[in-house]
């Protein structure tokens, strides 16, 4: 079952500089973070800038040190950002104490389009009526005593978030302020800044040259939300391997098997969620992970675009997504040098 293709694909992972390079600008940004830190709050300032540096994003929604170094109201302006979100995570979490039926609001997400539209600006609105944008109450009556009671649900549509905004906090957001926000939102919920949710699974497989099908179709790096190596956890925010690819789709896209092969898991697991592995000889197996259901048994044999699994937000997981890896001999690497 030997493929010349793919075992030359395998040895190209082992001499890849990717992994290198980002570590080099991780080393770079790290050294000279006072001064790009100076930098964002210049080019930021007063408008939540499509630039917004990494830096600073993170800064602000992870906390930690000011730098010594930055201009007074710069600091002030920081660390008042820094408490807002602070202040916005406690007052989601007492909104979500009121919401019903597993529905949630998205903290990050609230908080994403705050710092877009008010870091740097010299006034910024209460949080809680900032919050209180994104959700709308209801009166319901209880079952058992006929108790009246307030549930708080999610606003889904962001056009009518927008409106609200509008209204209430007398707000118009730009254009370029919504995109910042949908970029820092990528960032700090998947690590990567590159990826989108607007996707539609493929209604048959995409196979490349070398017989390796992209699990989701043609459209594979349109919607990468985290990249294989080092990230900063998206629940944790610390920093650690990565050892897949993320690859943001709805839940219920087909998940379809990259090469011929043996099912040899197709379980849950409280990392992976329901997840599948696929053996398919010569040292090489796939991952799929996350999925909210699974359509194999351990023992299956499938062929390349198989259907395995529809994805999902299962185990470790903060929203929609396929998480997808690639191993050789047991070791993960970069799925990059394998799909088409």
């Amino acid at each position: 079952m030997a493929d010349p293709i793919l075992l030359a694909k395998a040895a190209a992972v082992l001499t890849t500089s990717e992994s290198a390079r980002k570590t080099v600008g991780w080393i770079i940004v790290a050294v000279l973070s006072p001064l790009i830190v100076v930098l964002a709050f210049l080019i930021s300032y007063g408008a939540g800038s499509a630039s917004s540096n990494i830096s600073t994003v993170e800064l602000c929604f992870y906390g930690g040190p000011i730098p010594d170094n930055l201009p007074e109201e710069y600091r002030a302006r920081l660390e008042q950002t820094q408490n807002s979100l602070s202040e916005l995570d406690n007052i989601v979490a007492e909104i979500n104490a009121q919401t019903e039926n597993s529905e949630s609001l998205d903290a990050i997400r609230v908080k994403a389009l705050f710092y877009a539209l008010y870091f740097g600006a010299g006034s910024q609105p209460d949080p809680r009526q900032f919050a209180d944008c994104f959700v709308t109450y209801e009166e319901r009556t209880g079952t058992e005593e006929d108790e009246d009671y307030t549930v708080a649900v999610p606003i889904e549509n962001m056009e009518q978030v927008y409106q609200n905004i509008r209204s209430v906090l007398g707000v118009e957001p730009a254009a370029e302020q919504m995109e910042n926000a949908d970029s820092i939102y990528d960032l700090i919920r998947y690590g990567y800044t590159g990826g989108s949710t607007d996707f539609t699974g493929a209604a048959a497989p995409f196979i490349g040259a070398d017989g390796f099908c992209s699990p989701i179709g043609a459209n594979w790096r349109n919607v990468v939300t985290s990249e294989f190596g080092n990230r900063r956890d998206p629940i944790t925010g610390e920093r650690r391997g990565h050892n897949g690819m993320d690859l943001a789709v709805p839940t219920g896209t087909p998940v379809r098997a990259a090469l011929a092969g043996k099912v040899t898991a197709a379980k849950y697991d409280s990392s992976y969620g329901s997840y599948v592995m696929i053996d398919h000889g010569n040292g090489l197996a796939t991952l799929y992970a996350h999925n909210s259901k699974l359509v194999v048994k351990v023992g299956q044999t499938v062929q390349a675009g198989d259907v395995v699994s529809l994805s999902g937000s299962t185990g470790r997981s903060t929203g929609p997504h396929l998480h997808f890896e690639v191993r050789i001999n047991g070791e993960r690497t970069n799925p990059r040098s394998y799909l088409p």
